[in-house]
């Protein structure tokens, strides 16, 4: 059952234009099938799946459930398999509680310019706290270079972080090899992998791909939001950051979110189904916006081309064109894009992705990201193709004057 034969649970607000949704790098609809079996946990299957009795054996099924799901996804154990709040928890634990559990072995972590905030910002937190922390430079296209990556770690290198999908621009790196160059390395460094935007979009077996953390999140692959799921290798020390009722086997205590969990767990189910056929379904799509942005004059393609990158993420920059005119004059046709990150959308400073890549200062706030998912359709493509080549030459001559 591919994407064609699914259906979203929300309904659109009645425009008299086309509604495009093109933000799916910010969130996505949920599937029908998702919600329909977080409705039923919430109003009837409601137990504590640490309760004794049988409403807890009733919900501790669905838990089961979710940890099979991903298990088989992945190709990793059950227990191996840990559900937070989403991606950014997920990262932190990752993070922060590998760094306190190691700290003893070094102080030296290892990350790159382009991650997401939930990735930085322990970064910077553990920095404060003593850690070193180097960070990897990126090529035009996005991408780490192996031979830095190399050279960076070290015998006291407890931790790598390398986010597997880039949300603004959609350049994808290096994954296994990755991997395998850094436990050649350092055999005892663990290696942390934020697939928030790669998860349901590509294949991603940890075990092959000498990963040692990965975090996930729900509401990116058409399941809720609220919730996540860390994998953690086993025998791979962190230390948890919240304490509590001893959940999980202790690594995140608290009580689970199960409408959540098990809704994430339908989604993932669903996406993985007939995933290969979806995704080039999603290249092609892509292929059709950016042939018809390039018609465009003065506008600039970043990350990386075709299959190099990700198949639902097309980053443009508009020379003349502010990115938040442009996203509101889309709007107005009923088209929905984002001016980039939707986790860095009310600050200020200029994308720290873009500038890593050497986007030139004039394109720094003249960019736009399209995100596409399995319901976006050829008709929105040509819809959205067809609205930009008709106001973005308006829109400059609107601003020369």
């Amino acid at each position: 059952m591919g994407f064609s034969s699914w259906h979203c649970v929300a309904a659109g607000k009645e425009t008299a234009e086309m509604e495009v949704y093109l933000d799916n790098s910010a969130t996505t609809a949920c599937f029908e099938d998702a919600a329909q079996l977080m409705h039923r946990i919430l109003c009837e299957d409601y137990g504590n799946p640490s309760s004794l009795h049988h409403k807890g054996v009733e919900a501790e099924a669905y838990l089961r459930y979710a940890n099979e799901t991903f298990a088989k996804i992945l190709k990793v154990n059950e227990k191996e398999i840990f559900f937070t709040s989403g991606g950014t928890e997920s990262d932190n634990i990752a993070l922060v509680g590998a760094a306190m559990a190691n700290h003893r072995t070094g102080r030296h972590l290892i990350t790159t310019k382009i991650e997401h905030p939930a990735v930085l910002q322990p970064m910077s937190y553990l920095e404060n706290q003593g850690f070193e922390v180097t960070y990897l430079s990126v090529d035009r296209q996005g991408k780490i270079s192996l031979e830095e990556l190399e050279q960076a770690v070290r015998s006291d290198t407890i931790l790598v972080s390398v986010m597997y999908t880039n949300n603004e621009i959609g350049s994808v790196q290096p994954i296994a090899e990755a991997g395998a160059l850094i436990k050649r390395k350092n055999p005892q460094t663990l290696f942390h992998v934020d697939a928030v935007q790669g998860f349901g979009k590509t294949r991603i077996y940890p075990g092959k791909m000498h990963i040692d953390m990965l975090s996930a999140s729900g509401h990116k692959i058409h399941g809720p939001k609220g919730v996540g799921l860390l994998y953690v290798r086993d025998g791979a020390k962190v230390s948890p950051i919240m304490y509590g009722g001893g959940q999980q086997r202790g690594l995140r205590s608290g009580t689970e979110n199960l409408p959540g969990i098990a809704g994430f767990a339908k989604a993932a189910e669903l996406v993985y189904q007939d995933l290969e056929q979806d995704v080039d379904r999603m290249y092609g799509l892509r292929a059709k916006l950016t042939d018809g942005i390039k018609t465009i004059p003065d506008v600039v393609i970043n990350g990386c081309p075709g299959s190099e990158g990700a198949p639902h993420i097309v980053s443009a920059s508009f020379r003349g064109v502010r990115s938040e005119v442009l996203l509101h004059a889309l709007e107005e046709r009923g088209i929905y894009v984002s001016a980039g990150s939707a986790c860095a959308a009310h600050k200020p400073q200029p994308s720290a992705t873009l500038r890593a890549i050497g986007v030139e200062k004039e394109l720094l706030e003249a960019t736009i990201r399209f995100s596409l998912s399995g319901f976006t359709t050829e008709e929105e493509i040509a819809y959205t193709c067809q609205n930009l080549e008709e106001m973005v030459p308006n829109l400059r001559r609107y601003t020369r004057h």
